[in-house]
C-alpha cells in the first residue's frame, strides 16, 4: 500500500522536525546543554591566572583601554620585558606573562618573578657499561626458541625446534639433563619458583608438567586448538596461563589441571602473555597489533591498547616498576598500568623483534629476527649499545636470528636463543667506564610522541 510513495516521497514537515529536536535536546542533554556557555563565559572572565600559566592577547577586554592606566609608551616596555600588568575589578593590579614570552611568572613568597622557560629536555640518560659475547652454548639440533632461568640462580632451560628440553648449568654451560615428550617445536618453557615443577608448551597444542624429582610429566593440560607460543605462572597463585596460535590466553589450575578461563578477544596469534600479582594480572600480546590486560576474575578484557601497527610479538615487564614494555616491527612501547597509559616510544631497532628482557640495573635489550640487538636505557629511551650477533662457523648469515632472551636473577648475564641452534651469554665490560666508552648523547628538544 506504500509503493505509491516510494518515487515520490512527501516532503518534510519542517516544523514538526523542528519541535522533535527541541524535545530530543530537553529529554536527552537537558543537563549539559548550557555547560558549553558557561565554559566559555567563564574563560572570556578575568580573573588571576595561576602561577606558571599565560594570559593569550585576545583574552584582554578592549573595555580595559591602557594596561594599569600607563602610557602606551610604558606598556610597549612591559610588554618588551614580557610582563604585563592588568587592574582587575576590584582595582587591584595582577601581573601576568605577556603573550607569546619566553618566560614563566612565578611567586616566591609575596613577590612575583619572571624566569626563562627551559625547553623541554630528554633527561641524561644513565651509563651502563656494554655488553659482549662470553661463552656459546651448543647442544641443541634445531633453532632455539625459548628459555627461563631457575630462580636459585644455578640452572637454566631451554626448549628447541628438535623437540627436546634441555637443562644446562648455568655457570659452567654444561648439559644436566634432557627431556623428551613433545611431539613438535618446543615454543615455551616456565620454572615454577614455589614448587619441583618445569612447565612447557608447543606446537603440538600440548601444554605438560615434569616433576623435576622424577624428570617426567605428571599432568597435562588441554584445551587448545593450534600451537601453543607462550606460557607464564602466576607468582602467587597456583595458576598456569597459556597463549595459543587459536586467538585465546587460557588460566589453567595447576593442580586439577581444570580450566578456569578461556580469555577470547584477541583476532589473532596471541604471541606472549605475562602474569603479575597487582592487577591487571594477565598481560597478552597479539599478531593484532593489539595488547590486552585482563581482569583475572571475571575473565574479561579490562584495556585493549592499540597503539602498535605491526604484530607484537614480545612483552617484559619491570622488575620493579608498576611498567612494562612491548615489542613490534614498528617500535617498543612502554606502558604504565593499571590503565596502560602511554610512556615512551623507543624506535630504532628495525626488524621484527621477537624477544625483550629488562634487569634491575635499567637495561632493556630486544632481540631481532635478523640477529640484532639493542640496549636501551629503560628511563631515557636512549639506545646505548647494538650488536649483530655472530652465527656458529657452518652456518649461513640468515641463520642469525634471536628467537629468546633472559637475564639471569643477578642481572649480570644475558642469555639468548638463536636460529644457530647455539645459546650465546653476554656479560657486561668490566674494563669499561665512563672515560673509555663515553655516552654519545646529546639533549635533544623533545618531538611530539608517537603513538
Amino acid at each position: 500500500m506504500f509503493l505509491s510513495d516510494k518515487d515520490n516521497p512527501s516532503p518534510n514537515d519542517i516544523r514538526s522536525d523542528k519541535f522533535a529536536m527541541t524535545v530530543k535536546v530537553h529529554d536527552e542533554y537537558n543537563l549539559v546543554k548550557d555547560l558549553v556557555k558557561e565554559k566559555e563565559k567563564k574563560k572570556s572572565a578575568l580573573m588571576p591566572l595561576s602561577e606558571g600559566s599565560k594570559l593569550p592577547w585576545n583574552d584582554i577586554p578592549a573595555t580595559l583601554g591602557d594596561l594599569s592606566g600607563a602610557k602606551s609608551s610604558e606598556r610597549d616596555r612591559s610588554v618588551a620585558a614580557g610582563v604585563i600588568d592588568i587592574q582587575n575589578h576590584a582595582g587591584h593590579s595582577e601581573r601576568y606573562a605577556a603573550p607569546g614570552s619566553n618566560k614563566t611568572l612565578i611567586t616566591i613568597g609575596d613577590q612575583k618573578m619572571l624566569v626563562p622557560k627551559k625547553a623541554p629536555t630528554m633527561p641524561k640518560p644513565k651509563w651502563h657499561p656494554p655488553w659482549k659475547l662470553s661463552r656459546v652454548i651448543s647442544g641443541h639440533t634445531g633453532w632455539v626458541r625459548c628459555i627461563d632461568i631457575e630462580p636459585g640462580n644455578e640452572w637454566f632451560v631451554t626448549g628447541s625446534a628438535d623437540r627436546v628440553i634441555k637443562i644446562w648449568d648455568l655457570a659452567s654451560g654444561q648439559l644436566k639433563l634432557s627431556l623428551t615428550g613433545h611431539v613438535s617445536t618446543v615454543r615455551g618453557v616456565k620454572v615454577s619458583a614455589r614448587q619441583p615443577y618445569l612447565f612447557s608448551c608447543g606446537e603440538d597444542k600440548q601444554v605438560k608438567c615434569w616433576d623435576l624429582e622424577y624428570n617426567k610429566v605428571t599432568r597435562h593440560y588441554h584445551g587448545h586448538l593450534s600451537a601453543v607460543h607462550g606460557i607464564d605462572i602466576h607468582p602467587t597463585i597456583d595458576l598456569l596461563v597459556t597463549c595459543s596460535r587459536d586467538s585465546t590466553a587460557r588460566v589453567w589450575d595447576m593442580r586439577t589441571k581444570a580450566q578456569i578461563h578461556c580469555l577470547s578477544g584477541h583476532s589473532n596469534t596471541v604471541a606472549d602473555v605475562k602474569c603479575q600479582s597487582a592487577e591487571p594480572q594477565i598481560i597478552t600480546g597479539s599478531h593484532d597489533s593489539t595488547i590486552r590486560l585482563w581482569d583475572l576474575v571475571a575473565g574479561k578484557s579490562l584495556v585493549t591498547l592499540t597503539n602498535h601497527k605491526k604484530s607484537v610479538r614480545s612483552l617484559v615487564l619491570h622488575p620493579t616498576q608498576y611498567t612494562f614494555a612491548s615489542a613490534s616491527a614498528d617500535n617498543i612501547k612502554q606502558w604504565k598500568f593499571p590503565d596502560g597509559n602511554f610512556i615512551q616510544n623507543l624506535s630504532g631497532h628495525n626488524a621484527i623483534v621477537n624477544t625483550l628482557s629488562c634487569n634491575n640495573d635499567q637495561v632493556l635489550v630486544s632481540g631481532g629476527d635478523n640477529g640484532t640487538m639493542s640496549f636501551w636505557d629503560w628511563k631515557s629511551g636512549y639506545n646505548f649499545q647494538r650488536l649483530q650477533v655472530a652465527v656458529q662457523p657452518g652456518s649461513i648469515d640468515s641463520e642469525a636470528g634471536i628467537f629468546a632472551s633472559a637475564f639471569d636473577k643477578s642481572g649480570s648475564r644475558l642469555l639468548t636463543c638463536e636460529a644457530d641452534k647455539t645459546i650465546k651469554v653476554y656479560k657486561e665490560d668490566e674494563a669499561a667506564s665512563e672515560e673509555t666508552h663515553p655516552l654519545h648523547w646529546k639533549p635533544d628538544i623533545l618531538k611530539k610522541k608517537r603513538y
